[in-house]
């Protein structure tokens, strides 16, 4: 489906692109993006391209990614565009600078497994990607003297709620059991936040970590797994809502658009070697309360089924993972969109690229 046929789509590109940043950092500059057709990455370029058409921003997009051809459908309107170089590359392997140029101003590492299928079904695969990847991203930062690199983390990294408080903030340790094959994700996210102070301390890099909350959004993959994905998709899809547990697991989440307003003004106003949640307002709610959300406004119901053996090892054993963005909040970031606006906003453009 082509995303810039949805007005809706639209809308959210323009709400961000437009909000009162100092976006002034940006021009004239080049930004590389791992992860450039995900969730996070695809959005967070049709913002910067938006820029690029609107405001004459002249920031020069380099997408990581690994699929020449996905890459090529999801940014049609302007893969062949001046502004937008794709670059074919796993970031698993080193970069060589003097392919890419001596210089990238900026670089978001985005590439990350994010889902319960591809931990359980690519536990390498998953922890390379948040070590190795992140090393090499982080050493090629130093190479083309980078002025800032932001590190997408996760919820994921606080493990599991001790019960001594009720949000996670950033300097809450959590706990996680590494000696489980779901353990791979957020112990590499943990790994990657780690491996950044290194390269702060010495390499002297600037670096800054968001963490993002579950998000979701019209840019979520067909393939995802996460409960919540597979709920928008059975929504889309006219179907009754799947839920496989009691659903009394209480989370935090982020539309997609709120999640990179929050990555965009860290960019521009973060401090170096500091982590921040990023949590859309109003979205702190149950699995089973988010299903009957999303059933109501499709005219469906709500049924019980028992994951998979497969499905079972990629869960998080998570049972309240919420966050606290009073940090965020202090650099003048604002989220948009509450969980009922944003889920009916995700289904509405997914919809529309469906034909029944």
């Amino acid at each position: 489906m082509n995303l810039y046929n949805s007005s809706i789509y639209i809308d959210d590109i323009r709400k961000i692109a437009e909000l009162d940043y100092t976006w002034d950092k940006l021009k004239n500059k080049s930004l590389a993006i791992s992860g450039a057709t995900g969730m996070i990455g695809s959005f967070l370029i049709d913002v910067l391209m938006y820029r690029n058409e609107k405001h004459n921003q002249n920031v020069t997009v380099y997408a990581f990614g690994r699929n020449e051809e996905k890459a090529k459908n999801r940014f049609e309107n302007y893969f062949d565009r001046e502004g937008f170089c794709f670059i074919k590359h796993d970031i698993n392997i080193p970069i060589d600078e003097k392919i890419y140029g001596d210089r990238v101003d900026y670089i978001i590492h985005a590439a990350s497994n994010t889902h319960p299928v591809a931990y359980a079904s690519d536990p390498i695969g998953t922890i390379s990607a948040n070590v190795i990847g992140t090393n090499n991203l982080l050493d090629w930062a130093g190479k083309v003297s980078c002025e800032r690199f932001v590190f997408i983390s996760s919820v994921e990294i606080y493990g599991e709620n001790k019960g001594d408080t009720d949000k996670f903030a950033e300097n809450y340790l959590g706990y996680i059991d590494c000696n489980t094959l779901r353990a791979g994700y957020p112990e590499s996210k943990r790994t990657g936040e780690t491996l950044c102070q290194a390269y702060i301390k010495q390499n002297g890099l600037d670096v800054v970590i968001p963490r993002l909350s579950r998000c979701y959004g019209p840019t979520m993959l067909s393939s995802d797994t996460k409960a919540l994905s597979q709920f928008i998709l059975k929504g889309v899809h006219n179907e009754d809502i799947v839920l496989k547990s009691e659903g009394t697991q209480e989370y935090s989440y982020a539309y997609m658009a709120d999640a990179v307003s929050g990555i965009l003004k860290l960019l521009f106003d973060g401090e170096c070697g500091e982590a921040y949640n990023i949590v859309s307002d109003k979205s702190d709610i149950m699995l089973k309360d988010l299903a009957k959300i999303i059933a109501d406004y499709t005219g469906r119901k709500v049924i019980f089924e028992l994951p998979d053996a497969t499905e079972r090892a990629g869960y998080s054993t998570a049972t309240k993972a919420t966050l606290a963005s009073d940090k965020l909040k202090e650099t003048g970031w604002k989220s948009y969109y509450d969980i009922e606006s944003g889920l009916h906003r995700t289904i509405d453009v997914l919809r529309s690229g469906y034909e029944y």
